[in-house]
């Protein structure tokens, strides 16, 4: 079933509960209902789990199976329920039990309310899915607890949780629910993350063009939009024509399939051992574990980890299942502000004496590549063009023995509301040469590029660049076979290694864009301006760099 107005209608109401209840933060209001989201959903998986065992004739047992010792001795009875929450047994030490079909989401989150609710959610379910939730391996609710306390709100919230009717959806529309509430996280992160639109996701991945059998990791996951999208794109390219439909998302229609010509054994590959991601803050571990939870890759596991900061020796990346060669892929979009104390920072990402944490995330999703692989980052556009030593090495590095493929430019304003920092996409592959660049401007990314950035629009570059980007040897022959005395009026050109090293291994594109009379004359301000704020900020990073020098010095 697709995702309807009503549930969308729904979620709003949730958000508008919270809000209007005391509670304004949009990331921990997010993180909240994914837990309900979760106590919800381990019912319908755990009815599931044990039919399935049931007709193989295996034995399992359900998580609702047995007995539970209460937290708090005031849970122990209830009164004004349909059963009655009297302990069902009672060790002599005084210690008070109620049966484990207690927390069944269709007796809790329906006989309750009020008071009582918030205390048995609070004291018992969240110590209960806890408990759960450590022997898992991605141990999605590690210091988890109720942040809605709030009685009325709680109950409204669960009432409304309990409408969505999750159990009747399928796996694409639980992952849309959850899209549009990620939706509603409208501030950045203190850590610099935001989420990234998923139309620009959706048009990377498809430049990619991930396939199964190949690793997937995103080091700073965040909601775990790249690698959910690769997994669509997956089970797209394996679709029969009638199982492909078509679903609107934020205003747009892309096409999604049911990846029915995959073999069981693709299936086992993707679920299991295709994608891999970590992220510092755990709130965004939860989502991201929720994120693909709700799309059927409930064995992915998303780490907490700060990679610029720790590593992994051998024996923990086999154990976590991770390529030792490398993957074959990396999609992210990491933290663009902040630095790090360098004492902290492991020797294998130094870029330098660079504390700039956009240039480490680079060198260490190079270094994370196996031979061949490739990747697609977001990155400020002070990285393209930065004149410190660090930034200069780092591009002369990735050009001289490497392979840059592209650097799609993406207008300001597309990470609005979060920020208004001006980006482009940098397309590489580890090892190599640098022998060509193409160079992608996009203009209109299909949203209309105000203060909020959610209005659709009919003009968009997406589709037809990433087309250019997928088929760059016939761009390259018809770049080549120019009269170079005519006007160039696509949105797309090329430069040469010969060029890139002329200009310092600047890869800014407005450096090489063949400029035509009418661009000279008619220069979009827009784009001046995002030029001009870029290098603003790149100066202001300089600044503060070497006032953390010279304050090293005082000490």
């Amino acid at each position: 079933m697709p995702l309807t107005a009503e549930m969308r209608r729904s979620i709003d109401q949730i958000r508008d509960y919270l809000f209007g209840g005391g509670y304004p933060d949009p990331v921990s209001n997010t993180e909240q209902l994914s837990f309900l989201f979760y106590f919800y959903l381990i019912q319908v998986l755990d009815t599931e789990a044990t039919e399935r065992a049931r007709l193989l004739h295996l034995s399992i047992r359900s998580v609702f199976e047995g007995e539970w010792e209460l937290r708090n001795p005031a849970n122990a009875m209830v009164p004004g329920t349909r059963e009655g929450w009297l302990p069902s047994a009672a060790l002599h030490t005084g210690a008070h039990y109620i049966p484990r079909s207690r927390f069944r989401w269709s007796v809790w989150a329906e006989e309750l309310s009020g008071d009582a609710l918030v205390r048995f959610v609070r004291d018992e379910v969240f110590p209960f899915f806890a408990e759960i939730s450590e022997a898992l391996a991605h141990d999605f609710m590690h210091g988890a607890r109720l942040g809605i306390d709030e009685p009325t709100v709680l109950t409204q919230v669960v009432r409304l949780v309990t409408g969505l009717r999750l159990d009747q959806a399928d796996a694409d529309t639980k992952g849309d629910l959850f899209e549009h509430v990620l939706r509603q996280m409208k501030q950045a992160g203190e850590l610099g993350q935001f989420r990234t639109p998923r139309h620009i996701i959706r048009t990377i991945v498809e430049m990619v063009d991930p396939k199964v059998g190949e690793t997937v990791y995103d080091p700073a996951a965040g909601t775990a939009g790249f690698l959910v999208a690769a997994y669509n794109h997956m089970r797209l390219t394996h679709s029969s024509p009638d199982k492909i439909v078509e679903a609107e998302m934020e205003g747009k229609v892309h096409r999604r399939g049911l990846g029915d010509r995959l073999t069981d054994g693709q299936l086992a590959t993707l679920h299991d051992k295709s994608f891999f991601g970590n992220d510092v803050d755990p709130k965004m571990v939860r989502l991201a574990t929720m994120n693909l939870s709700l799309r059927g890759l409930g064995n992915v596991r998303i780490l907490q980890r700060n990679v610029l900061t720790t590593q992994l020796d051998e024996r923990i990346r086999a154990e976590l299942g991770q390529p030792a060669e490398g993957f074959h892929i990396v999609l992210a979009n990491p933290p663009f502000s902040g630095r790090i104390d360098k004492d902290r920072i492991v020797d294998s990402v130094k870029v330098g004496a660079t504390s700039a944490t956009e240039l480490m995330f680079l060198k260490y999703m190079l270094d994370s590549l196996q031979s061949g692989g490739r990747a697609a980052v977001v990155v400020p556009e002070g990285v393209l063009f930065g004149s410190t030593v660090a930034h200069r090495e780092l591009r002369r590095h990735l050009i001289d023995r490497h392979r840059v493929d592209a650097v799609m430019s993406l207008p300001g304003g597309v990470f609005q509301p979060y920020s208004g920092v001006k980006t482009s996409v940098l397309f590489f592959r580890r090892d190599g040469r640098t022998d060509r660049v193409l160079f992608l401007h996009v203009e209109n990314d299909g949203y209309k590029l105000d203060a909020n950035h959610d209005t659709p629009i009919a003009a968009d570059d997406l589709p037809k660049l990433s087309q250019v980007f997928i088929r760059r040897d016939e761009a390259w022959a018809r770049w080549v076979a120019r009269d170079t005395a005519e006007e160039w009026n696509e949105k797309w050109w090329f430069a040469d290694a010969a060029a890139l090293r002329t200009n310092d291994f600047s890869l800014s594109a407005s450096r090489y864009r063949p400029m035509s009379q009418s661009q000279m004359e008619h220069q979009d301000p827009r784009t001046l301006l995002d030029e001009l704020a870029a290098i603003e900020a790149e100066i202001v990073k300089e600044l503060e760099t070497l006032r953390g020098l010279l304050a090293e010095d005082d000490e």
